[in-house]
């Protein structure tokens, strides 16, 4: 039987967890990273793509990636999940070597991860918090996982509390297609949270969103990082959200990381002439 909105919003309770500090200056090899990425490559025909790059995450940390366009700032976050497959180097996370799993370890391992793309990928005719119980779908399958209808109670209960962090709860018997931009990207952040990740890949959130909504939607991946112990990489184009929303920055360019600072150290006009392409940083 479908639930009602109120008994639904009554499901919701707060979850705290421990807030872990960082100093943002531990590196590649340290063996505390959720992730560790050494000498990675891919080259498209003749194209070097990636030449040589080396940096860690660690958890409760959000890093931005920045660069000029087509430096392989989407192709580095795709083979994290080797939706692109690197073709030389090594990457470690959650305590596996990425790059050895076969299908099945590759599988899990990628239902870890929590992807959020540009475009939300939501289910328009279908509820907000239908489209969020799809998130458990990386841990269990059948009919009970379609729709919120059929879904379990306690995964009901999950993903009232994943659109509760994202200050959603009362939009969940909604369709998804009629929420703003801004609201469809916080669900589908809700559908990652849903996953249960411990490492978030963020190619552009904030890219179609109008200004205030972007800026919204940045802080809200920010603060989950750090509320959560999730390890964000986060790509953005705008200076002020890649300083503003995250704990360190990493330059590519030519294939390599040209530098890896703290975010509280960067200039917003060194980092706009770096996004052109115009200069490096020392």
């Amino acid at each position: 039987m479908l639930a009602s909105s109120s008994s639904l919003s009554s499901l919701v309770t707060d979850v705290t967890v421990p807030i872990v500090q960082l100093n943002g200056e531990r590196m590649a090899d340290d063996n505390s990273a959720v992730l560790s990425v050494s000498g990675l490559r891919k080259s498209f025909g003749q194209r070097h793509v990636l030449r040589d790059v080396h940096f860690a995450g660690h958890r409760g940390e959000a890093l931005a990636l920045i660069g000029a366009n087509g430096c392989g700032k989407s192709t580095l976050l795709r083979s994290l999940v080797r939706l692109v497959e690197p073709d030389a180097g090594a990457i470690h996370a959650m305590g596996k070597a990425v790059l050895s799993l076969n299908s099945s370890d590759l599988k899990n391992y990628r239902s870890r991860v929590g992807f959020v793309f540009q475009k939300h990928n939501l289910v328009g005719r279908l509820s907000v918090l239908t489209n969020v119980i799809h998130g458990v779908q990386g841990r269990a399958s059948g009919m009970r996982t379609w729709c919120h209808a059929f879904a379990k109670k306690e995964w009901r209960e999950e993903a009232m509390q994943c659109l509760a962090a994202v200050g959603l709860a009362d939009r969940a018997l909604q369709r998804a297609d009629s929420l703003s931009g801004g609201q469809s990207q916080r669900v589908a952040i809700a559908r990652m949270l849903m996953q249960r990740p411990e490492l978030v890949l963020a190619d552009e959130p904030d890219a179609s969103l109008d200004p205030k909504a972007g800026e919204e939607v940045m802080g809200l991946l920010y603060s989950l990082s750090r509320d959560k112990g999730l390890t964000l990489i986060m790509i953005s184009h705008r200076v002020e959200h890649t300083i503003r929303f995250s704990d360190r920055i990493i330059g590519l360019a030519n294939g390599v990381v040209e530098f890896d600072c703290r975010s509280k150290d960067m200039e917003p006009q060194n980092l706009l002439s770096f996004f052109k392409g115009e200069a490096a940083l020392v």
